[in-house]
């Protein structure tokens, strides 16, 4: 029993539309997940594939003001690793900024967004989507074009598709979001960047990045900041990314 609520909803179009839509209702943290979700969306715009009763479709609101709101998809990677660890026994790796992938293949894609709500929509909150892929079969992936993607099952896994949602929507409420968020909300990134560094895949690897007027970048990824921008040395200097597409090359197919 989670100390925050989490709402279980059988079936729902987006759970980040839901909690935007019911954002007023919420205390400080709160969840809803479900594992039927049919209208979802990935990051920069990409249709999330739904795959009924086999995937755990999640969204945590926060309504606690945020030192650095911005960082809060590299929390949440690290909030979804944790737990699938105490759950699963895996060991997974973060793509910057929020991927996870395990051995090599990604697992867990998280969206978040900003939201206004209340009176004259003065309010301010946040909520992190998040999709973890429990037992879908390699047919999903197939018919859906995502060679790169995997899930819990396909990894040899012991997944439990009566418990483990469940389980890990209220572990990720109680101990990935709310319990880290004494820290976070008043210090940031900057306690968990040695830890979200450990398990960093980017770092030492050859990375292409988006460039904000537009063209590409390329270089060796050194660091995390403490802003939680991916830290690249280039031919012509050090580049702090933080927004755009990022490519590790020997991940994905990027050579």
């Amino acid at each position: 029993m989670s100390i925050n609520e989490v709402r279980c909803l059988p079936e729902c179009g987006s759970t980040n539309a839901y909690v935007k839509e019911h954002f007023e209702e919420f205390g400080p943290v709160a969840a809803v997940y479900t594992t039927n979700q049919t209208a979802g969306r990935g990051r920069l715009g990409r249709t999330w594939v739904n795959a009924e009763g086999r995937a755990l479709y999640y969204t945590v609101a926060i309504r606690e003001p945020l030192a650095q709101p911005a960082t809060l998809p590299l929390l949440a990677s690290l909030a979804v690793k944790d737990q699938l660890a105490r759950r699963y026994g895996v060991e997974c790796q973060i793509k910057w900024p929020n991927d996870l992938l395990l051995n090599g293949k990604k697992i867990v894609g998280i969206l978040c967004e900003s939201v206004c709500y209340g009176y004259e929509m003065q309010g301010r909150g946040i909520l992190c989507g998040i999709g973890i892929n429990l037992a879908q079969p390699q047919s999903y992936f197939d018919a859906a074009a995502l060679p790169h993607g995997t899930s819990l099952e396909l990894q040899g896994a012991k997944v439990d598709l009566a418990a483990d949602p469940q389980w890990l929507a209220e572990a990720l409420t109680d101990f990935g979001f709310d319990r880290p968020l004494y820290s976070f909300a008043k210090d940031g990134f900057a306690p968990f960047r040695e830890e979200y560094k450990k398990a960093c895949i980017n770092i030492g690897r050859r990375v292409t990045f988006d460039l904000p007027g537009g063209g590409e970048g390329s270089g060796i990824a050194t660091d995390v900041d403490e802003e939680g921008r991916l830290v690249v040395r280039t031919d012509s200097g050090e580049e702090h990314v933080f927004t755009g597409e990022v490519s590790v090359h020997g991940i994905y197919g990027a050579v």
